[in-house]
C-alpha cells in the first residue's frame, strides 16, 4: 500500500468531508512521513542570453573562504551570503550539434544533452529544426524518484516560468518527458496556486477553500504531534495569504483599468519582478509540503525580450547581448541585468535557508540544490562553451564553497552527477558520446 493510499483511508476513517482530502493527502508528517530517506531536492533556474564572462566568472580555481578567499565578480555578489554553499563551474560546455542555431540547441539541448530532430522551426541562419529527442534530466530524475515509496511525491515535478511565451517552440521550452515532448511552465501563479491546492468555480462568490473545511482541519490537529501541527498551521497560513493576494490583485484590477502598454510587450512585462517573487513562494511552499521534490524555474526564454525597466534598461535583453564587448554602456546594462537574475537565485536560496527542514534538522536549504543556467555562455558569440552552470546549496552532497574550473567537459558529465547524486546510477544520458568519461566529479 502507498504512502497516499494509507494516508487517505486514515483520513476517510476520521470522517473528514472529501473536499479536505486534497489539501491534506500530501501534507509530510501526520504520521505517514516516511524518514528512512533525508529528502534531496533539485531546482533548475533558467535565464537567457548568455551572460557578462568578464563579471561573471572567478578569475581563477579556489575557496570563496577562508584566508585565501576569492571574491565574486560583480554578477554573482548577490550569492555572497550563500558563499559557503556556491559551486561554479567554469569549463562546462554543451558539446551537442545537429540541426538549429546555438539559441535552439543551447535550449533544447541544455537539459537533455541530446540532438534536436529535424524540424521546420528556422532560426538564425542554421538549419531549422525540431524539439529535442531525449528526456530532460529533471524527468529523469522524476521518474526514478516515483519508483521509491519513500521518495515518491504528488506531482513528481513542478514547472513554473516567468513571462514564458504562450507559443511552444525550440526557444521556449527545456524540459521534456520524452523525444519530441515538451513540458510547458506554469507561468502564471494564479494557476499554478490552483494546481498546488485545487480550482474552485467561482472563488470570488465562495469563501475560503479553508474554511470549507475548517472543522475537519480541526479534528486532524488534534490527533498529530506538535511538528505536524506547527506544519499545518504554517501550510493554512500560506494558503491564506495567497489567496488574499488573488483578491488583491482582482480588486485592483477592477477599480484601475490596465494601463496602455507599447507595442511587442506583454501586459504583465513590468511585473516580472513580483511574478518572480510569487513563484518563488509558492514553490517553497510545495517543497515544504512535500508536493514534489524537482522544479524547474524558467524566467522568460532563449532569445528572451524582456525590457527591465525597473532597472533604468528600455531596450530588449536579447537585442543588448548582440552588442560588441567594447560597447560599455551596453556591457553595463547586461550586468546589471543578470546581477538581477542572479538576485532572484539568491532570495530563492533565502527562503530555503531561513525555512526549517520539516521532519529533520537544518534547514530545506541544506537538502536542496538550486541550478542556476543558460543557454549560451555569451549572447554575442553565440557560444555553446563555459555555459553558466551555478550551484547553490546543500542537497546533493556536493563540497561547496569554491570556484572549479575543467578543461571545457562536455555538460552530459554534469547531468549524469545530477542524477547519481539522486543514487540514480545510470552510465549514460543524452548522446552517450558525451559520456564517455562518466560523471563530472564535484567532490
Amino acid at each position: 500500500m502507498s504512502r497516499n493510499t494509507s494516508r487517505r483511508a486514515f483520513l476517510k476513517d476520521m470522517g473528514l468531508k472529501a473536499s479536505a482530502l486534497p489539501f491534506l493527502l500530501n501534507l509530510p508528517g501526520l504520521g505517514f512521513a516516511n524518514t528512512a530517506k533525508p529528502k534531496q531536492r533539485l531546482v533548475v533556474v533558467f535565464s537567457p542570453n548568455g551572460i557578462v564572462p568578464k563579471n561573471f566568472w572567478p578569475d581563477e580555481a579556489g575557496s570563496f573562504t577562508g584566508e585565501k578567499a576569492i571574491a565574486l565578480k560583480e554578477i554573482l555578489k548577490p550569492l555572497d551570503p550563500f558563499k559557503d554553499k556556491l559551486l561554479t563551474l567554469h569549463g562546462v560546455c554543451d558539446k551537442v550539434r545537429g540541426d538549429g542555431d546555438n539559441h535552439m540547441r543551447g535550449m533544447g539541448c541544455l537539459l537533455t544533452g541530446i540532438e534536436l530532430f529535424p524540424g521546420n522551426i528556422q532560426g538564425g541562419s542554421d538549419t531549422p529544426a525540431g524539439w529535442a529527442s531525449g528526456i530532460s534530466i529533471d524527468q529523469e530524475i522524476k521518474n526514478f524518484l516515483a519508483k521509491d515509496p519513500a521518495t515518491r511525491t504528488r506531482f513528481g515535478s513542478l514547472e513554473y516560468g516567468v513571462l514564458v511565451p504562450k507559443r511552444a517552440d525550440t526557444w521556449t521550452r527545456m524540459v521534456y518527458s520524452g523525444p519530441n515532448k515538451p513540458i510547458s511552465p506554469v507561468d502564471d501563479p494564479y494557476q499554478m496556486f490552483a494546481k498546488l491546492y485545487g480550482k474552485s468555480r467561482d472563488r470570488e462568490m465562495l469563501g475560503s477553500i479553508l474554511d470549507t473545511v475548517r472543522d475537519d482541519l480541526a479534528k486532524v490537529e488534534k490527533t498529530v504531534g506538535s511538528e505536524d501541527r506547527k506544519l499545518l498551521q504554517d501550510h493554512q497560513a500560506f494558503v491564506r495569504e495567497m489567496e488574499q493576494e488573488i483578491r488583491d490583485s482582482r480588486t485592483t484590477a477592477q477599480n484601475h483599468p490596465v494601463p496602455l502598454l507599447e507595442p511587442g510587450i506583454r501586459e504583465d512585462n513590468d511585473n516580472i519582478p513580483k511574478l518572480a517573487k510569487m513563484q518563488i513562494e509558492l514553490m517553497v511552499a510545495a517543497f515544504k509540503a512535500d508536493f514534489n521534490r524537482i522544479a524547474t524555474f524558467q524566467i522568460t526564454n532563449s532569445v528572451g525580450m524582456p525590457r527591465m525597466k525597473w532597472l533604468g534598461i528600455n531596450e530588449g535583453h536579447h537585442e543588448l547581448s548582440h552588442e560588441p564587448n567594447s560597447n560599455e554602456p551596453a556591457q553595463e546594462k547586461l550586468t546589471k541585468i543578470n546581477k538581477w537574475y542572479a538576485e532572484q537565485v539568491a532570495h530563492l536560496a533565502k527562503r530555503l535557508a531561513e525555512t526549517p527542514e520539516p521532519g529533520a534538522s537544518g534547514s530545506m536549504l541544506d537538502h536542496t540544490t538550486i541550478v542556476w543556467t543558460n543557454e549560451l555562455g555569451q549572447g554575442n558569440s553565440h557560444t555553446l562553451d563555459n555555459i553558466p552552470f551555478i550551484l547553490v546549496g546543500g542537497g546533493l552532497g556536493y563540497k561547496t564553497g569554491k570556484a572549479m574550473k575543467f578543461p571545457k567537459v562536455p555538460h552530459n558529465r554534469l547531468l549524469l552527477s545530477l542524477a547519481h547524486s539522486f543514487g540514480h546510477r545510470i552510465d549514460k544520458f543524452g548522446n552517450p558520446d558525451h559520456c564517455t568519461k562518466g560523471v563530472l566529479s564535484l567532490t
